[in-house]
């Protein structure tokens, strides 16, 4: 495992929804953030332009699901690894009790949705109170994801969380 890095508190969730919005996103996000590249592809030019603008901007780098393109990129994390993490750092997304357990083997777990979200408009938020109960379960860094903004997160800092993580929060100042 690599050297414990300190984790951001602050993160961008990527979407394929983003389009190119997703570059102007980037540059929202504060120095010492992250960015968890999650588009539903492993494009590693695509990859390696934002891996190069996280790079410029001081953004640590998390790739969805594979390895591969997590190592080429130069990731520090490999979120929901498809298989083994081969030393990066791991994040796991936990929606329930079960994915909670489940993320206890991970360095930072992302629990979501605390608000609705437009990105997920179904099913049912967790509220900030349930998501704070998943977070303690899983038992590492947690970051609050769904419906965040500057003042939600604020909130879910104060009340225990790691940090926080949007899609949309990103996209106006």
């Amino acid at each position: 495992m690599p050297a414990r890095q300190t984790l951001p508190t602050k993160w961008l969730m990527t979407d394929q929804g983003l389009g190119d919005a997703l570059w102007a996103a980037i540059e929202r996000v504060p120095h010492g953030g992250g960015v968890v590249l999650r588009h539903h592809r492993s494009d590693r030019a695509f990859g390696e332009r934002v891996a190069a603008r996280c790079a410029a901007r001081g953004l640590m780098l998390a790739v969805a699901g594979d390895v591969v393109l997590a190592r080429q990129l130069g990731a520090a994390i490999i979120h929901n690894p498809e298989s083994e993490a081969g030393g990066l750092l791991v994040s796991r997304s936990a929606h329930s009790l079960v994915e909670s357990r489940a993320a206890r083997d991970a360095d930072l777990v992302f629990v979501s949705p605390v608000y609705p979200s437009a990105s997920h408009p179904v099913g049912e938020a967790l509220g900030p109170r349930r998501a704070l109960e998943l977070a303690d379960v899983a038992g590492v860094p947690a970051i609050a994801l769904g419906g965040m903004n500057a003042n939600r997160g604020g909130q879910a800092i104060s009340a225990g969380f790691h940090g926080w993580a949007g899609i949309d929060c990103w996209l106006s100042d």
